[in-house]
């Protein structure tokens, strides 16, 4: 899937972004927006507005479930249930380009609950653990916004197809990681064991999923900003704005756990 918009320097460099989520308006509105013509464009201000909703509905189903949700001994089994429905449900709204923010909401309010009560959990083990991941997380959204502003750093076909790549394979490996964890208890590359030991690989998938997590924004940035120069339709600002929330989360969660290996 390709852009149709001009890249840096009007030399129509195509550049593709590491989140399906957002490289998908390329397909998907390309003919829409030669035949609609387009009378409710998107802009950068509907982007933002849309984000900060759907990080608001994140945060304070996050807030309800770390004080609601008791912390029994079914809640990891539910919290693994619920994460792989939060996968489902992000590939459903990538793949089908739903503009629609109802899935969107719904979205955000699963994993709303798994952020509640997964935080909980490691901050009862490690205290100040999550305001350091959350200032993190939105340390690097911020330091990647103004390092792309300031065009210190620009996405290339080449950065793309690296960011890609290494976004889909920590994906595919965390999901089968997640499923062998479920049927036989074992750990690889991601501890989902709260105080069990560490190996150097751990630290090494962590370290590599936050660096691509944080360089997917730049690529990320460059599309809505292309798409807003294209002229899209105002709806798919919510498909942007889910296409950040979804960095963001991943970006928190790698931090989270990172974190807790450091503190061991």
């Amino acid at each position: 899937m390709q852009s149709d918009c001009e890249g840096y320097g009007g030399e129509g460099v195509t550049v593709r972004s590491s989140n399906p989520v957002l490289n998908r308006l390329d397909e998907t509105t390309r003919a829409e927006s030669r035949v609609l013509g387009l009378a409710e464009e998107m802009t950068v201000d509907d982007v933002v507005v849309r984000t900060v909703a759907l990080l608001l509905i994140t945060g304070v189903t996050g807030v309800v479930a770390w004080f609601v949700v008791p912390q029994a001994v079914w809640v990891p089994a539910a919290l693994a249930g619920s994460a792989l429905a939060a996968i489902v449900l992000a590939l459903v709204i990538s793949l089908r380009a739903i503009t629609n923010p109802v899935p969107m909401v719904a979205y955000a309010v699963i994993e709303g609950l798994l952020l509640g009560v997964a935080s909980r959990a490691f901050e009862l083990v490690y205290p100040g653990i999550v305001s350091q991941a959350v200032a993190g997380t939105f340390g690097v959204f911020l330091g990647m916004a103004l390092l792309y502003r300031a065009r210190l750093i620009r996405a290339t076909p080449r950065m793309a197809r690296l960011v890609i790549g290494t976004l889909f394979g920590i994906v595919a490996i965390s999901v089968v990681n997640l499923v062998v964890y479920l049927v036989t208890g074992r750990q690889g590359l991601e501890v989902y064991s709260l105080t069990g030991e560490v190996g150097g690989l751990a630290y090494v998938f962590a370290i590599v999923a936050i660096i691509a997590g944080a360089f997917s924004f730049i690529l990320d940035f460059d599309l809505i900003e292309r798409s807003v120069r294209a002229g899209r339709p105002r709806r798919y600002a919510w498909l942007c704005a889910f296409g950040l929330l979804t960095g963001l989360v991943f970006l928190y969660w790698h931090l989270l756990r990172l974190l807790s290996y450091v503190r061991r």
